[in-house]
């Protein structure tokens, strides 16, 4: 997978997260924290986000192919740190 192929999976996770609006009061979600983890194989992104109006907390799940190597630790804080 290309960096541009990862940038596009990023870019959509996070056009998912501005269209969502708060299920209490419709204002925007801010991005507060990015993890990474794996279940039944499967990696995921593990979005914490907090509405900017009041403050109602949402996470988001997605799917996360791009991460090529799940156990290779430094790669993995090379992207939580990079989209942190």
């Amino acid at each position: 997978m290309t960096i541009l192929d990862v940038m596009k999976y990023v870019e959509s996770e996070f056009s998912i997260i501005t269209k969502t609006p708060c299920e209490i009061c419709g204002g925007d979600y801010i991005t507060e924290d990015i993890d990474v983890y794996e279940d039944d194989g499967i990696l995921y992104d593990y979005v914490e986000c907090i509405c900017s109006n009041c403050g109602f907390e949402k996470n988001f799940k997605f799917t996360a192919p791009f991460i090529e190597d799940p156990k290779d630790e430094k790669k993995l804080n090379e992207y939580k740190t990079k989209y942190n």
